[in-house]
């Protein structure tokens, strides 16, 4: 079942923003619409079904294709897009304090959007990116200590954007994206020993190349749907680090081919949802059972208008969809 989320005090429409998940609150930031860079976001209470605005003060410059993460305590924005300019700065918000607090510049990674950001739980790890040339670098943030550390370039996949990555406890598991052309490799990056483990993650199983898709860790395989290939995708594979090998993930019964939709992990399934078609955008999705490799549907009773370029997060309990573009940008 859906149940629509409050429009009222929401933030404006708008797509490209990023969201996360504190635990009580889903918190968007960010994005663009008709044209327009924004630096303005909301918390929604789903309990409540209500809004509470992100204060503007101190807040860091209008941008979208950034990225954000949850630190358990703060929302870490870094990186996008303004006004045409690549940026290489960000800010942490703290909803309880609803104060922001500049990143130092100090080591920081150079400007860039199209990147990956996790946190790893004492760390926020930025890799890869566009800044006018792919990239295979990156850096580490600490919050406790405002601090940033490079990440290891030696054995680093090759340069890419419009990539995914995943944190698996211990390592970022790094897959697909763009460079000359879509890729179908990746890399593994630990950070306590500050190394790449270059596997062949390429090798007989493999989807293949793409970007625009979605990578999710379901807490002991990653896994990668949908997304722009050689023309729009409707599969994907499981890849376990413990063994170094990809299982196929089955197609029939699977959502239709998309790009830029959303996914999230309940736990027990992955949720695709929203995206571009070929012919236009969906409102439609499907739930993918990892134990089974199979495939549910999801009614479209009460969803959202059709989009893509939206967010979505799980709550525990239920995903929330919020904002993307579709005829026109969404507040709901």
């Amino acid at each position: 079942t859906w149940t629509a989320v409050n429009a009222l005090a929401a933030p404006g429409a708008r797509f490209q923003h990023t969201a996360v998940w504190t635990g009580s609150e889903m918190i968007v930031w960010g994005g663009t619409t008709a044209g327009v860079y924004l630096g303005d976001g909301g918390r929604y209470n789903p309990a409540g079904n209500n809004w509470t605005a992100v204060t503007s003060s101190a807040a860091p410059q209008a941008r979208f294709k950034h990225t954000a993460v949850w630190t358990g305590g703060e929302m870490i924005v870094w990186g996008g897009i303004f006004n045409g300019n690549y940026l290489g700065d960000g800010s942490r918000y703290d909803p309880a304090a609803d104060n922001w607090t500049a990143l130092t510049a100090v080591g920081a990674p150079s400007i860039r959007h199209g990147h990956t950001a996790v946190w790893t739980g004492s760390e926020m790890v930025v890799w890869g990116g566009y800044d006018g040339a792919s990239k295979n670098d990156g850096a580490r943030y600490d919050p406790v200590d405002d601090t940033w550390d490079g990440v290891a370039s030696g054995s680093a996949p090759a340069a890419r954007n419009g990539h995914t990555a995943v944190w698996t406890g211990s390592e970022m598991v790094v897959w697909g994206g763009q460079a000359a052309g879509n890729l179908n490799d990746g890399g593994r990056y630990n950070p306590t020993s500050n190394t790449w483990a270059w596997t062949v993650m390429d090798a007989a199983g493999a989807p293949e190349g793409r970007t625009r898709h979605t990578a999710l860790w379901t807490g002991s395989e990653m896994i990668v749907w949908g997304g722009l290939g050689v023309g729009s995708l409707n599969d994907g594979g499981r890849y376990n680090p413990a063994t170094h090998q990809w299982t196929t993930i089955r197609t029939d019964g699977a959502p239709a081919a998309r790009t830029d939709h959303t996914a999230v992990w309940t736990g027990s399934e992955m949720i695709i949802w929203g995206g571009n078609l070929d012919n236009g955008q969906s409102h439609d999705g499907g739930r993918f059972h990892p134990a089974g490799n199979s495939w549910t549907p999801m009614t479209t009773t009460g969803a959202p208008a059709a989009r893509a370029w939206h967010t979505a997060v799980w709550t525990g309990s239920e995903m929330i969809a919020w904002g993307g573009s579709g005829n026109n940008a969404f507040f709901n």
